[in-house]
């Protein structure tokens, strides 16, 4: 069984420029997700997919190893995740190395837990699941969410929910944002993630911050010390 954790970190990062190697806490940030791997044991191969040498340094000069350079169309801003893991997972059967499980896992995950890793791909091979990923429960009922009108007034998602108390509402989830079990054919033939062949491993919200904006950023180095200490 060959274990590999797939960090993908483009260059051209638009939100926040240089943003997977942006000094974070005292590392740049990819360092983070690396370390998280290295100290889960869990992988046979810890992989970069950059298009960036910069990256690919650090990336190197923190434990990784970069055996590829990602390839412009899977390097702007409309590449996918699904898409990009799969060629990962392609390049690295050219070299002789066939993946069979396939963590990947954010260079804007500076949060992620190597137990978390461990606890995580136990349950992901427990049943025949196609992927296991990080979610976490929205803070507020989903069904009484509203938007602006185009004059700045409200108007509910789910009208018909107004008079329905919270705790009579069903819980709902996202993606936290940390990493993704897959199987490598789940990858390579672009399975989707949001379904029912995936199991969604939850998180509490105390520990999530996805890094995606400078106001994320900016919370994440607010909650940065506690948490840092944690996982220390």
């Amino acid at each position: 069984m060959t274990r590999v954790a797939v960090i993908p970190a483009r260059g051209g990062s638009k939100r926040i420029p240089r943003k997977n190697i942006k000094p974070f806490y005292g590392k740049p940030m990819i360092a983070w997700s690396i370390e998280a791997a290295i100290k889960s044991a869990m992988f046979d191969r810890i992989i970069v997919t950059t298009d960036d040498e910069e990256i690919a340094n650090i990336a190197r000069e923190y434990g990784a190893e970069v055996p590829f350079i990602r390839p412009p169309e899977l390097s702007d801003d409309y590449a996918g995740t699904t898409e990009v893991i799969a060629h990962s997972i392609e390049a690295l059967a050219k070299i002789g190395v066939v993946a069979e499980d396939v963590c990947c896992i954010y260079a804007t995950a500076p949060f992620v837990r190597a137990s978390d890793i461990i606890e995580s791909y136990r349950v992901f091979t427990s049943a025949d699941w196609n992927y296991c990923f990080t979610v976490t429960d929205f803070p507020a009922p989903i069904f009484r969410s509203f938007k602006r009108t185009p004059e700045g007034g409200i108007d509910m998602f789910y009208p018909e929910h107004f008079k329905t108390r919270s705790q009579d509402l069903p819980e709902a989830f996202h993606d936290a944002g940390q990493f993704y079990w897959g199987k490598a054919a789940a990858w390579t033939q672009a399975k989707v993630i949001f379904s029912e062949r995936s199991y969604g491993f939850l998180i509490p919200r105390w520990r999530v911050q996805d890094i995606d904006t400078l106001d994320d950023w900016q919370r994440a180095e607010l909650i940065a010390p506690t948490l840092m200490d944690q996982l220390a």
